[in-house]
């Protein structure tokens, strides 16, 4: 991202806050690993991985605010509200996504007029009233709602599943992937978002705020969707690993069609470990034991 000179001081030491601050940038790898397999230049490839992960950022930094999670840390360091401000964050936030909306025009540019309407119609539909936005409404207004598993699930296809459509299903879109393919791509990233979010509500249930990286114990103090809250912490597991079940049998259909995505079987390797880390390295074993 460009910050020019005559950039506010205080506006451009919160965006080089986020900046430096990148997280483990799986989204953005992933994102350039699947275009450059379906053959997109490394130029539009990593515009998109950038976007992408611009996109994913600045929607933490919303849900950090205190009129939403109110969070205090994030990616290990304060979270930018705290630091410069609920007006520094939601300006930061705005210029990710505009950047985001930029790279993602040049990453598209060089499509087909219908293969470039089809993929910023997806971009819309994944991060528009569709997709993230309205899944972070539900999320706000989850006291209002029944807490089971149903919602919860509904919450995430919302918000976390919509991001990982995005990072598995558009640079494929752009690389000129069949219709069976995409088909594929978005099973997997509904089974994979739906077990990432639930590796991240256990998180939040069991782990420490310095395993985590961010703020933990925040769904049941907000009343927020929590699968594990939902469900208990065994039926959140057992179900996570169906969907890894289905995830890999999934992935082996898309296989026999594009042997270049072995390396997507990486993402669901990390995914388990991460659930097996949580599990093993709790701060504690049952909600009875949170203060």
């Amino acid at each position: 991202m460009p910050l020019p000179a005559a950039l506010d001081p205080h506006f451009e030491e919160a965006l080089r806050h986020i900046l430096d601050n990148p997280g483990s940038l799986v989204r953005p790898r992933m994102v350039y690993q699947v275009a450059t397999a379906y053959g997109l230049d490394e130029a539009p490839a990593k515009n998109l991985a950038i976007a992408l992960e611009y996109f994913h950022t600045a929607s933490l930094l919303f849900d950090d605010l205190p009129c939403m999670d109110n969070a205090s840390e994030r990616r290990g360091v304060p979270c930018v509200h705290l630091a410069y401000g609920e007006a520094g964050a939601i300006l930061a936030a705005l210029a990710l996504i505009n950047r985001a909306y930029a790279l993602s025009w040049r990453a598209v540019a060089g499509a087909s007029p219908l293969v470039q309407t089809r993929a910023l119609a997806y971009i819309e539909q994944c991060l528009g009233v569709e997709g993230l936005l309205n899944g972070q409404s539900l999320d706000l207004h989850y006291a209002t709602l029944p807490h089971n598993r149903e919602t919860t699930e509904t919450i995430a296809r919302g918000k976390t599943v919509s991001l990982i459509r995005l990072t598995l299903v558009l640079p494929a879109m752009l690389g000129g992937a069949s219709e069976r393919e995409i088909q594929l791509l978005e099973r997997i990233a509904l089974y994979w978002g739906l077990g990432y979010q639930m590796v991240d509500d256990l998180k939040d249930v069991l782990d420490c705020a310095a395993e985590a990286g961010k703020t933990v114990a925040r769904d049941l103090l907000l009343d927020r969707p929590n699968v594990a809250s939902a469900m208990g912490i065994p039926a959140a597991i057992e179900r996570f690993t169906r969907f890894i079940h289905l995830g890999d049998r999934t992935l082996q259909r898309l296989l026999q069609l594009r042997p270049g995505l072995s390396f997507l079987g990486k993402l669901r390797s990390d995914l388990e470990e991460e659930l097996v880390r949580v599990t093993e390295n709790a701060c504690a074993i049952t909600l009875g034991e949170r203060p």
